[in-house]
């Protein structure tokens, strides 16, 4: 996903389609069910960061399209560089799936799901953009071999080292939150009363972070992305008990506090030589439509949304987030530049390239290593 917000400082890593619990109101662990309309929304949501790779800045792309995305897109321009504010729905339904699936798992168990769900597809990517910008047609400044293998760690941007993916960065912050959910509520064993105190401590905590401007503290609280993953958990335990009041004061305290960071983070004041302008109600406008989205989902209120495609949807998002960005601006340099196909034609077919790559990867990586990987991992001997 990347900075401005979508690059950087980019998706999700979007959260992994999972089984889900139907509401309840006991206390009791619910019977499972999906959640298709989860799966359709984080779709949504990488489509947005693409929109926003593609058309919503300019830099590596600009270059790729021979001129500033403004020229090749003079209105649109402006609403694909809201597409960065994706990444913080992405976030917003990591923390509801990483609470559903983290619940009642052994740590041993929820450390093998995730690994096994996000490196598959992570591994394959690196090596083919590393390949793809080291073909004679194609060459875009590549990595050091020496960090290329680093990034395959997902630790490239804690040790410094250059990125193979400009989106990595939210898997880094995904990374530290499945690292505070794993020791604090799957450790130890999640209940209510748990993620409750846990959602309470790391918001103080992420404001006096913000406030104290220490460095270490920042990298292991991540102020302005920890109200988007608490404000996730907060909802699925409204999905669980849509009575449960603290769960709603753990939602409305993220949401005030989620925007407030993206309007820090993305508004500035009107300036002709900025590539867009993004005024700060209608960056409110889209954090608040994204906790809604998810609110709707954890309330039932979109179950009629259970076309079975989705479920394919979501298990695209990761693959196509992972490849978009830098094999977008190979495809937008070949169809646009190479081929002379106009700018919208373009930014179609980028998409559906993108997608398909996206299926393949699904298909054929993570068909078989997905589950050969959790096999392993999960295999006391």
């Amino acid at each position: 996903m990347s900075t401005t917000y979508a690059t950087p400082p980019t998706r999700a890593a979007g959260p992994t389609p999972a089984a889900t619990p139907t509401p309840h109101t006991t206390g009791s662990k619910p019977r499972a069910s999906r959640l298709r309309a989860l799966d359709g929304l984080r779709l949504l949501a990488a489509l947005m960061v693409a929109a926003y790779h593609y058309g919503g800045r300019d830099g590596e792309i600009g270059a790729a399209w021979g001129t500033s995305p403004k020229a090749q897109f003079p209105t649109a321009h402006e609403w694909f560089a809201y597409g960065c504010l994706g990444v913080q729905i992405f976030f917003v339904i990591s923390g509801f799936v990483i609470c559903m699936s983290g619940w009642g798992r052994p740590i041993r168990s929820f450390f093998a799901s995730r690994a096994s769900r996000l490196l598959p597809s992570y591994w394959a990517a690196v090596l083919l953009v590393t390949a793809v910008f080291a073909l004679p047609p194609v060459v875009y400044e590549a990595v050091s071999p020496s960090d290329m293998l680093v990034n395959l760690t997902m630790l490239q941007q804690p040790l410094g080292a250059d990125r193979v993916l400009g989106v990595c960065w939210t898997l880094w912050a995904e990374i530290r939150f499945y690292a505070l959910f794993a020791l604090c509520i799957v450790l130890p064993g999640a209940n209510r009363q748990r993620i409750i105190l846990f959602c309470a401590v790391w918001t103080l905590a992420a404001a006096i972070t913000e406030g104290a401007n220490e460095p270490l503290l920042d990298l292991v609280l991540m102020p302005e992305y920890a109200p988007f993953f608490i404000g996730g958990i907060g909802l699925y335990l409204v999905h669980r008990d849509r009575r449960d009041a603290a769960a709603w004061g753990i939602v409305g305290v993220s949401w005030l506090l989620g925007q407030h960071f993206a309007v820090d983070r993305l508004w500035h004041a009107p300036n002709p030589d900025f590539f867009s302008y993004r005024p700060s109600l209608v960056i409110i406008a889209i954090i608040t439509a994204g906790f809604a989205a998810v609110a709707a989902i954890a309330l039932g209120w979109l179950h009629r949304v259970n076309w079975a495609w989705l479920t394919t949807a979501g298990a695209l998002t990761y693959p196509f987030y992972l490849v978009h960005e830098h094999l977008g601006w190979v495809s937008v340099r070949f169809l646009h530049r190479g081929f002379g196909v106009p700018a919208w034609a373009t930014f179609g077919l980028t998409i559906g390239l993108m997608l398909t790559l996206a299926w393949l990867l699904h298909r054929y990586v993570e068909g078989w290593l997905t589950p050969l990987l959790r096999l392993r991992l999960t295999d006391r001997r």
